[in-house]
């Protein structure tokens, strides 16, 4: 049970999370959200491997963990672009489908998908297709709708690379790789940020404290998750985790009061169902 209490843990952090992320990419620059937020998860992450006193890794892994942490953010910054501009309860569940990602990097690779994942494949894609028929007299909504899918879709593929390239990253110590990804994330970043020269920060400044929250709340469930995977079973641990979408999608509902076709609810519950197939796979 403890394992689980965890997993569920993770999947509420990680939901608010990208609520309150998205809610103030719909106020203040992108960027500046993603910059600040991961800025403040990697101080966080940082004390986090100083607390463990873990011995770093193989430089190779480091490296891997650097090359998920710019995946991972140019997928975030497409993730929170595409809640700001379309419906919350659609863009979350669609971007958890990069939970495929891995699934299909090892079909490239001679793997073959087990039953449950094939079939999670297959939920998940139907319901993308339902959830992501918005009808919108206003033709500016109807096309920031038809963006926010693309967006969902093109994190979904950045958050799969990032847990597909996690996975070797973090064999020696999950802290380590989450300290290599957060420091090539920030430092990505900076640079765009820099060279841009556009005064997003700024902007940024009265809404500080709930952007730094979020990347606490995403460290916390990282953290959650890793404590999870060691006190219950993966397969079921893995499917509590990958829930988070529920949470972001009652949230958007209670407070921003979205609401939806029934065909697009429909297509929501089947990327979920999709989702967790994949993961129990």
């Amino acid at each position: 049970m403890t394992g689980i209490a965890l997993a569920l843990g993770s999947a509420l952090l990680w939901g608010t999370g990208d609520f309150l992320g998205g809610l103030q990419a719909k106020r203040v620059p992108v960027l500046a959200v993603a910059f600040l937020s991961q800025a403040a998860g990697l101080v966080a992450v940082a004390i986090w491997v100083l607390a463990s006193g873990a011995d770093p890794p193989a430089l190779w892994r480091l490296g891997v963990g650097a090359v998920a942490g710019m995946g991972g953010i140019i997928a975030l910054a497409a993730f929170y672009r595409g809640l700001a501009i379309g419906t919350m309860s659609i863009v979350a569940p669609i971007s958890a489908t990069g939970a495929a990602v891995p699934v299909l990097a090892g079909l490239a690779a001679g793997d073959s998908p087990s039953a449950l994942q094939a079939a999670g494949m297959a939920t998940a894609f139907a319901g993308v297709l339902l959830a992501s028929r918005e009808r919108h007299a206003d033709a500016v909504r109807a096309a920031d709708a038809r963006r926010s899918v693309v967006l969902a879709l093109c994190a979904a593929t950045g958050f799969g690379l990032f847990l597909w390239l996690m996975k070797p990253a973090a064999k020696e110590g999950v802290a380590w790789a989450l300290l290599a990804a957060r420091v090539a994330s920030v430092s990505l970043l900076a640079a765009v940020l820099f060279a841009r020269r556009e005064g997003e920060l700024p902007a940024a400044r009265s809404r500080l404290g709930t952007i730094v929250l979020v990347g606490l709340f995403d460290t916390a469930a990282n953290a959650f998750y890793a404590a999870a995977t060691t006190h219950g079973l993966l397969s079921v641990v893995s499917v509590v985790g990958s829930l988070y979408p529920v949470t972001t999608v009652l949230l958007a509902r209670a407070v921003l009061r979205e609401r939806v076709r029934p065909s697009q609810d429909a297509g929501v519950l089947a990327v979920l169902a999709g989702v967790a197939l994949i993961a129990a796979g």
